[in-house]
């Protein structure tokens, strides 16, 4: 409680002084508060995402987006899911597996690539390029992460329908959970339930964050230092696979950085 003894009220000098300083922090608030740290690293991060596609010459279009990526290491390694990767190519056609860059404006350059190592327990898939560097992010430490944590992903959510522009969302870790689906019944384990179930049950992130298909193999990163944590993996969906559009459940998934460390280990 202030008593009427201590209490002395402003004079005009600190009056004016008082609002000044008000005044320049409501016209200058990135100076006049810590400023978010998010928007320099997500012009870092950008070049290094990039869309996971195939090119086929007689096939209209010619490029298919499947997912996205980023780039690591020397600037000729790609990490993605292995999910997204074909199952085979048309080669008889000469199919090309590669990446899809941003050629400027609406147009999309495709750059070929060779599938040299694939991790399907945890879903991640390297890819390696040839020819000029890409800029490479920086892989974060194995237990840099805690729950709670604010995050960030950098990606392709629909692919190319809006045409291949890189866009971001926040996330917090609001788990680090068993990589293993709920099953409510009995009804409902399948050869493929059971066969997940006797693997060993790793870790895996629960953000608290909205991702769409076509942001399968973004890269997960820390909002101040941009070092890759994760990569999202998938997004637990309501229903059927075309509602994550439409009926988005805000739960998204990623795959802890020690297993694209062990996957870039196992390159040839």
């Amino acid at each position: 409680m202030i008593s009427k003894q201590n209490f002395r009220p402003m004079g005009r000098r600190s009056t004016s002084v008082f609002f000044c300083v008000l005044a320049w922090a409501l016209l200058h608030p990135a100076s006049a508060w810590a400023a978010d740290p998010l928007p320099a690293t997500v012009g870092r991060v950008k070049p290094s995402v990039v869309g996971v596609g195939t090119f086929l010459k007689v096939r209209q279009p010619s490029t298919v987006f499947v997912g996205t990526g980023f780039v690591v290491g020397d600037g000729l390694s790609v990490i993605t899911n292995a999910h997204v990767i074909p199952k085979e190519l048309d080669a008889a056609r000469m199919e090309e597996l590669g990446i899809v860059m941003n050629a400027g404006g609406e147009t999309a350059s495709f750059r070929p690539a060779r599938l040299v190592g694939l991790d399907r327990e945890h879903d991640l898939a390297h890819l390696r390029l040839s020819g000029t560097a890409l800029p490479a992010l920086t892989l974060g430490e194995d237990d840099a992460v805690v729950e709670g944590q604010l995050l960030a992903f950098t990606g392709y959510p629909l692919g190319m329908r809006l045409g291949l522009h890189a866009a971001t969302h926040r996330a917090t870790l609001a788990a680090i959970a068993p990589a293993v689906r709920p099953t409510l019944s009995s009804r409902q384990l399948d050869a493929r339930a059971i066969t997940q179930l006797q693997r060993t049950v790793f870790g895996i992130f629960q953000l608290d964050g909205t991702a769409y298909p076509g942001n399968s193999g973004s890269p997960l990163y820390d909002p101040e230092t941009g070092a890759v944590v994760g990569v999202i993996n998938m997004v637990y969906l309501k229903g059927l696979k075309e509602s994550a559009v439409t009926d988005p459940s805000g739960i998204t998934y990623a795959i802890p950085v020690r297993y694209v460390r062990a996957l870039l280990q196992t390159a040839p």
